[in-house]
């Protein structure tokens, strides 16, 4: 009897050992997830592939001067102010969505941001986040058009797919494949349909600085087309819950649309306009 006692329990701690060592054998081959590719949800002035996280609350507030090649008469750029703020808020940790006005046109805006795919440690090699929204033109006033104009008329709507790779602790790079359709456009320069491939990176100089640029390629332009493609370079400052961005780009749009698809400057003609993005996150909900 004492025989049998001692084979069963030699045999319950080996099982315990084998099943322990199996547990800890998962745990280590279990691929961890990358965080902090980005800083924020802006790399200039489009989107990245970061959400906020559940119960998140962000507060966006971006500003862009006029073009630096005004002169001394617009001081340079700084007599004009074209701005936008916005909310985002997250649902989930991988869903948030957002809205916003913009005064350029004084466009307003709607979104949807969902992560469908996220890098990892010795796994996933990349992350994909699909961003999508809706705008509407309000201006000019229906009083005001020089032409019939109907709230149909006036709407937009981009759909991207943002892929992302945090290559290491410094460097960060997305390639962002874009379709922008409007509704209503001038048929002899422009399509309903413009689609746009977008580059950017994140080169991280210090523990809360870093370096941003991205430039959209717009695909399939008519030659008529008097636009020019978005291309933007910023530094971001993490302050806290704050995420300040200084900007330099050759867009003054705020809103997809916008600096995708109407575009007036060119930046190596010096059309360049100085800006910010300041975003403020509150924790509004316990996770």
């Amino acid at each position: 009897m004492k025989k049998i006692l001692v084979l069963l329990l030699i045999s319950n701690i080996s099982l315990a050992q084998s099943d322990l060592l199996n547990e800890l054998e998962q745990t280590e081959a279990k691929p961890e997830p990358v965080s902090a590719t980005f800083k924020g949800s802006r790399l200039v002035n489009g989107q990245t592939i970061e959400t906020r996280h559940k119960g998140e609350l962000e507060f966006i507030f971006a500003h862009r001067f006029g073009a630096v090649n005004g002169g001394a008469y617009e001081l340079f750029g700084l007599d004009q102010a074209f701005v936008r703020i916005g909310l985002e808020y997250g649902f989930t940790d991988k869903l948030s969505a957002g809205f916003g006005r913009n005064s350029v046109d004084k466009t307003m805006d709607a979104y949807l941001r969902y992560k469908l795919i996220s890098q990892k440690q010795n796994g996933m090699p990349v992350t994909i986040t699909v961003f999508t929204n809706a705008a509407v033109r309000v201006s000019p006033r229906k009083a005001d058009a020089t032409y019939d104009i109907t709230l149909e008329d006036r709407m937009s709507y981009t759909t991207q797919f943002l892929i992302a790779r945090k290559f290491t602790p410094a460097l960060s790079l997305q390639v962002m494949p874009t379709l922008v359709h409007r509704n209503t456009v001038d048929q002899s320069r422009e399509k309903n349909d413009q689609f746009a491939l977008g580059f950017g990176g994140r080169l991280k100089v210090s523990r809360s600085v870093s370096l941003n640029s991205e430039y959209y390629y717009r695909l399939g332009v008519p030659a008529a087309n008097q636009y020019y493609n978005a291309l933007g370079f910023g530094i971001d400052i993490e302050t806290g819950g704050h995420v300040f961005q200084l900007v330099l780009t050759n867009t003054r749009g705020l809103t997809e649309r916008a600096f995708l698809t109407e575009t007036g400057g060119n930046f190596f003609d010096g059309d360049i306009h100085l800006g910010f993005n300041v975003t403020r996150s509150f924790q509004v909900k316990k996770k």
